[in-house]
């Protein structure tokens, strides 16, 4: 009877669980995805004068000249290398203290205020544009370290594919909702008596809105659990005691060889895909000369297809593991990244295309990195390591937003700088070839047996 109850219970916090990337994917899509890049590039140029295509002039940022286009990837590598100091901190206060459910809702709602904040962007105004947009991104980050130690708890190792994969997939579907509601204001502004701008501006509020709203859902029915790690410290003594426990963490990575080159690969490909996400609609954009309406079908087709997909390799880890299903998906975003660089001018049915495929492969790679990282982290350490985890995830890659700007300063093209992305996949395939995963399990204390992990 217990056992009935426990379970019941770990099956409505699961249901609960999900209902977080239902939230956050609104602010995914609709603002770092799709309109804000773009958005922040259109008031960076006004702010520069530009008047020639392509734009020649560059803003001062702290007294170094910046082109316009390169602007909002900057601002995502300034918020990601801070947030690689950060995160990891808040992860190991996260493991000291028995509320991880309050410190998510804390988190996801001081985003959630920045991202409605971006309403107020407008004219020449690119620095409350960075700012809210490093402060979004900050949030997130820390949010997901909290909500992907979570998955520990009310998850058993051999559920965790399966219900990573469903949150991924529940996610797709609250994300691509808000963007249909979005296409609908930014397609059809002069219906409700708005100019794009301003349609742009109500879209963006809308993702803080959805962000913040949906988020009680999961504060409201997750259980805090005890710590079972670090005894509580005063609070003054948190951050204290979260860098001794931090440099413990990165001096006992040496001990876990399969955890920190799963986190290396992790490092690279997952950059790889992230840049690819956030720099697409500015590619679609810029290079390739399509609409903004038609930036925002292309993302709904991602999110309808990547529902699917997520599902699909949740199934297909099921029977080959994880870690194979990841690499199936890296050689296919290999290919398709290769495919991106030679895509021509105007052609929108190439474009869908790719980006079906691109869909087919980003909710499975997501949901079984996620899933099959809980199962290489030491024991009552999750969220002080779902945090380095984080320093890379989706919104806050670093080293390939840096690449892909510096690469179109330099070359004043887009091309090249996707083409560049292609070592980044590369280097990610090498380096997961590597993972051992049953020894890693076993290294970190876990059971490779309770993982479904074949002797």
């Amino acid at each position: 009877m217990a056992l009935t109850l426990t379970a019941m219970r770990s099956s409505r916090e699961q249901r609960a669980w999900y209902w977080y990337d239902w939230a956050n994917s609104g602010y995914v899509t609709t603002t770092g995805t799709v309109l804000f890049g773009p958005y922040l590039t259109s008031v960076a140029k006004d702010a520069a004068g530009c008047t020639d295509d392509p734009c020649t002039s560059t803003l001062s940022v702290l007294g170094i000249p910046v082109a316009p286009g390169s602007l909002f990837f900057y601002a995502v590598t300034f918020a990601t290398l801070f947030s690689a100091v950060l995160l990891p901190v808040i992860g190991a206060v996260a493991d000291r203290r028995g509320d991880k459910r309050k410190l998510l809702g804390r988190f996801a709602w001081i985003g959630a205020a920045a991202a409605g904040g971006m309403f107020f962007v407008s004219g020449t105004n690119w620095q409350l544009g960075v700012a809210l947009l490093i402060i979004g991104n900050l949030s997130l980050g820390a949010s997901l370290v909290v909500y992907d130690a979570i998955l520990c708890d009310i998850a058993v190792p051999n559920d965790r594919d399966s219900v990573s994969s469903r949150g991924w997939a529940f996610g797709y579907v609250g994300g691509g909702l808000l963007l249909i509601l979005n296409l609908a204001i930014v397609l059809m502004p002069d219906a409700l008596g708005l100019d794009t701008a301003m349609a742009v501006r109500i879209s963006l509020l809308s993702a803080g809105v959805w962000w913040g709203a949906w988020t009680f859902i999961p504060y409201r029915r997750i259980i805090d659990r005890p710590s079972t790690g670090l005894p509580p410290t005063a609070d003054m003594n948190f951050v204290r005691g979260a860098f001794t426990q931090l440099n413990g963490t990165l001096r006992d990575l040496r001990l876990y060889r399969n955890t920190g080159l799963f986190l290396a690969s992790y490092l690279f490909y997952n950059d790889g895909v992230q840049t690819v996400i956030s720099s697409a609609s500015v590619y679609g954009a810029e290079q390739l000369g399509f609409s903004e309406t038609i930036l925002i079908a292309t993302i709904v087709l991602v999110q309808i297809v990547g529902f699917v997909g997520a599902l699909v390799f949740g199934k297909v880890a099921a029977r080959r593991g994880a870690k194979q299903a990841i690499r199936t998906s890296l050689v296919v975003w290999l290919c398709a990244v290769t495919v991106g660089y030679f895509l021509p001018e105007g052609k929108v049915i190439f474009f869908l295309a790719l980006a079906a495929v691109f869909g087919v492969v980003l909710g499975g790679i997501q949901a079984l990195s996620r899933s099959l990282f809980s199962q290489l982290v030491p024991r009552s350490r999750e969220a002080e390591y779902f945090a380095l985890y984080q320093a890379c995830e989706r919104g806050t890659s670093w080293l390939g937003t840096l690449v892909f700007g510096l690469v179109h300063q330099f070359t004043g093209s887009y091309r090249w700088a996707i083409a560049a992305l292609v070592l980044f996949f590369v280097i990610g395939i090498v380096l997961l070839r590597r993972v051992n995963v049953r020894k890693g399990i076993e290294d970190a204390g876990n059971s490779p047996d309770e993982a479904g992990i074949p002797a």
